[in-house]
This record gives structure tokens, C-alpha cells and sequence, in this order.
């Protein structure tokens, strides 16, 4: 019984894009994740991309469109900088996957609850990209967690915002 109404409510609150917005928006966001820090050095503290992958799977609550769109973003993102291919794939596909599957059990409309989701994951994608440059790679790189922290205060302040930018791209049925 308790099978039955889980899948309802996944079933009901699934939220529906255009193609058009599904596509341009996560290029827009690695297009302007990789340009705009070149004429503005602070903004890459903000990880427009990952934002974009929360809000897709969490909207969507499928943890398998949610894992392919974070490896897609994190691959085409990895595809624009110097960094090793598939850090960042890996990281946000994980997130993905962990956003989509906290989207069905939880209701991720309120902005406090999508604060507390996008600090968690910003720090969770932190953790997953400095353990594989870390352990995997064996890059020898400096970590500053404090900074990593401000990072995704930043990030979940500024995830509230776009959040509520991209409910406007939603079907209405």
C-alpha cells in the first residue's frame, strides 16, 4: 500500500519541460559557468551547472534521468576546462542521482527546504571532486574546507533564485 501511494506521488508531482528548455538551459548555464569567469574572476564561485542538475532531478524524480543528466552536464563541463575528462560526470551524477531520490520522498518546493538541499549538495559535489583529484588521481591539491563551505552557502542562496527563475520554464497542464 504505502509502494503504491510512493509511486503516485512520484507519478503526480513529476514536473514536465519543454524540449527546448531542457536542452538550452543546461548549455546556457556551462556556457556561462565557462565564459563569464574569464571577465569576472569571483563568479566561479558559483556552480551554475550543478544548480541546473539539481533542479532537474529533483523536478523530475527519476534517479535515472537525474544521473544521466548530471554525468551529461558534468562531461560537457569537463570538456571546457583543462581539468582531467569525467571529475566533474562523475561528481554530479552522483548528485544527481541522490537529488532525484530525495525529490520523491520530500516536498522540494518550499525555499527553505531547496536552501538546505543545494548546500548539502554543493558540499557533497565537493566532497566527490576532491576525493577522486585527491585519492584517485593522486593530484596533490590544497583543500580548504572553509572555503568549500562559503562555496555552498553561495551556491544555495543563489540556487533559491534560479530555482524560482526556472519554475517559470515548467508546463503547465
Amino acid at each position: 500500500m504505502a509502494m503504491l501511494a510512493s509511486a503516485a506521488r512520484r507519478e503526480l508531482d513529476v514536473q514536465r519541460y519543454s524540449l527546448a528548455a531542457v536542452l538550452l538551459v543546461p548549455l546556457a548555464a556551462i556556457f556561462l559557468q565557462a565564459y563569464i569567469p574569464r571577465f569576472v574572476p569571483r563568479f566561479d564561485i558559483i556552480d551554475l551547472p550543478l544548480l541546473v542538475v539539481i533542479y532537474f532531478a529533483v523536478g523530475w524524480r527519476n534517479p535515472i534521468a537525474g544521473t544521466i543528466t548530471g554525468a551529461l552536464v558534468g562531461l560537457i563541463q569537463d570538456a571546457l576546462t583543462a581539468r582531467p575528462l569525467g571529475i566533474n560526470g562523475i561528481a554530479k551524477s552522483v548528485v544527481g542521482f541522490c537529488a532525484a531520490s530525495v525529490g520523491v520522498k520530500i516536498d522540494v518546493e518550499n525555499p527553505g527546504t531547496r536552501l538546505l538541499m543545494n548546500f548539502t549538495f554543493s558540499l557533497m559535489n565537493a566532497a566527490i571532486y576532491l576525493f577522486i583529484m585527491h585519492r584517485l588521481l593522486a593530484l596533490d591539491m590544497k583543500t580548504n574546507w572553509l572555503h568549500e563551505a562559503i562555496k555552498a552557502v553561495i551556491n544555495a542562496i543563489v540556487g533559491v533564485f534560479v530555482f524560482d527563475l526556472l519554475d517559470r520554464l515548467r508546463r503547465r497542464e
